[in-house]
């Protein structure tokens, strides 16, 4: 007799599922619900910053993040009992982050200057100014100079401000006008490594960011005498949020005045920069306390046909990277399958520690190390060309080794009895692969070749480390000005768009190839 494990019934199972779809969506709006602000004593005060922006916040030797900021934060919470919450945040996505209440303000260098009617600000604490940094054996020595020049600034930042913002002087504007380009990176870090391979002319940022750089990296690089701008930084609260701002700014006035401003600012060698001073108190007050500002202040409407027009150009260069990579990685992969079944074991180990890398380490790290390797490893000047060929190597390298072990799986999956009745009817070994084994390997690996070539689509959004403005980067940027996720979401349909079309392109294919069975 066989007995059978009892199945339960079909209604019952369709509740079952219901109740696990609700409760995930439950799940998901408790954890996209705005965090609860800081309204009494003993609560979390959690501030964003760009982990990647010393001295005001950064990670140190330790594993700990440390900085001017983040010790006025500490300083501010200890005196309010309050628990703070060091919350590393993507720069572009700050908004976001700061109108879903994830954290309660951007505490981090945070300029106010082009930013006034975007959010509820305390009062300015740090006199900044924008300056340019270039390499010491360069021939810059003014800001003209950098007519036909590649300037370099973090996305998003005040230095971009101060060149194309609205509140940008015509000075600035007409000098970014006269640059070759004016480029943008995810960070500082990144920043310098284009300066330093010479893929860059000049970097602009703030001063207190600089002198901190210059610092840290020797005598490679010097400091223009002239300021691009200057500007303010403040401490920028979710518009309308008054209250948690007032509280934050009146320990920070008596901070002031008991001397324990100025010892922070000491420590991080920021004391010619501090402006806050509690003699300016109730002036500074009646200016930033005052609650008139509304919450629909400073929001920008999203101009449908230049955000499409943008992604549009964002997706052809995200196409030329996809097809370019298929188009090398797809040959080089099957060559690299030859020398990982190689008889010669030598070979078979050089394939196999190359593909270990390229499927152990991250792809962001590949790109990196192909774009700059030739400039700190062999001392190869680099030019601006080089970036894209950098990412088009970058990538293919990464998915020859993804498909090298794909095509293997495929070709030893053909049964060795066919190799052999092929030797009896004649066939050489190269007659043998290209009739015999190449069509069945090829049906065979098309399913798992279809995920590799679906995940390259999304994986293209990587070449934004490199500073190539594909599709995604775009959309970032544009969802960073306008503190919108649209822009994301429109990104996200094109993404799929493509990726449907994929599908279907192979699976038709994979169609045409059910003769086989």
């Amino acid at each position: 007799m066989m007995y059978h494990r009892n199945r339960p019934d079909t209604s019952v199972r369709h509740f079952i599922g219901a109740v696990l779809i609700f409760s995930l969506i439950v799940g998901m709006f408790i954890s996209l619900a705005p965090a609860k602000q800081v309204s009494a004593e003993g609560e979390k005060f959690t501030v964003g910053f760009d982990a990647e922006f010393p001295p005001y916040g950064y990670k140190d030797e330790n594993g700990e993040y440390v900085g001017f900021d983040l010790d006025l934060a500490q300083e501010v919470c200890t005196r309010q009992g309050w628990t703070l919450v060091k919350q590393p945040i993507i720069w572009d996505n700050k908004d976001m982050e700061l109108d879903s209440g994830s954290i309660d303000c951007i505490w981090n260098g945070f300029t106010i200057n082009g930013r006034e009617n975007e959010y509820t600000w305390s009062a300015p604490y740090i006199d900044n100014s924008q300056v340019v940094i270039v390499r010491n054996d360069s021939g810059i020595q003014k800001l003209s100079d950098l007519k036909g020049k590649i300037v370099v600034v973090q996305a998003d930042s005040s230095a971009l401000a101060a060149f194309t913002g609205d509140s940008a002087v015509k000075e600035n504007k007409e000098l970014s006008a006269s640059f070759k380009e004016l480029r943008q990176t995810a960070d500082y870090n990144s920043s310098f490594l284009e300066l330093e391979s010479g893929m860059a002319d000049a970097v602009c940022m703030d001063i207190g960011v600089a002198n901190y750089q210059l610092a840290s990296r020797g005598n490679s690089f010097r400091m223009l005498e002239e300021k691009v701008s200057p500007e303010q930084y403040g401490i920028g609260f979710k518009l309308g949020n008054t209250e948690l701002r007032d509280k934050v700014q009146t320990v920070l006035y008596e901070m002031k005045k008991d001397g324990k401003f100025d010892e922070i600012a000491k420590k991080w060698n920021l004391s010619d920069s501090v402006c806050l001073n509690e003699k300016d108190e109730n002036l500074d007050k009646e200016q930033v306390f005052s609650s008139s500002q509304a919450p629909a202040q400073g929001k920008k409407s999203i101009y449908w046909g230049f955000m499409l027009s943008q992604l549009a150009q964002g997706m052809t260069k995200t196409l030329l990277v996809f097809f370019l990579t298929l188009l090398f990685a797809l040959p080089l992969g099957l060559l690299l399958a030859f020398v990982r079944m190689s008889r010669f074991r030598l070979f078979q180990w050089i394939a196999k520690i190359y593909i270990s890398i390229m499927r152990g380490t991250p792809l962001m790290l590949q790109l990196i190390v192909v774009c700059f390797a030739p400039y700190y490893v062999f001392g190869i000047s680099l030019n601006e060309g080089y970036r894209f060929t950098a990412v088009i190597i970058g990538f293919s390298l990464n998915y020859a080794a993804y498909f090298a072990e794909i095509y293997r799986a495929g070709i030893q999956a053909v049964p060795k009895g066919q190799r052999e009745a092929a030797a009896v009817l004649g066939y050489s070994r190269a007659q043998t692969f290209c009739r015999i084994i190449f069509p069945q390997m090829a049906k065979n690996v098309l399913p798992p070749v279809t995920n590799e070539i679906i995940t390259l689509v999304k994986d293209t959004s990587l070449a934004s480390v490199l500073t190539y403005l594909e599709m995604f980067t775009i959309a970032k940027q544009i969802a960073a000005t306008y503190s919108n996720l649209i822009p994301l979401f429109v990104a996200g349909i094109f993404y799929y768009v493509f990726n449907f079309i994929v599908a279907f392109v192979m699976g038709t294919i994979e169609k045409k190839l059910n003769y086989y069975r």
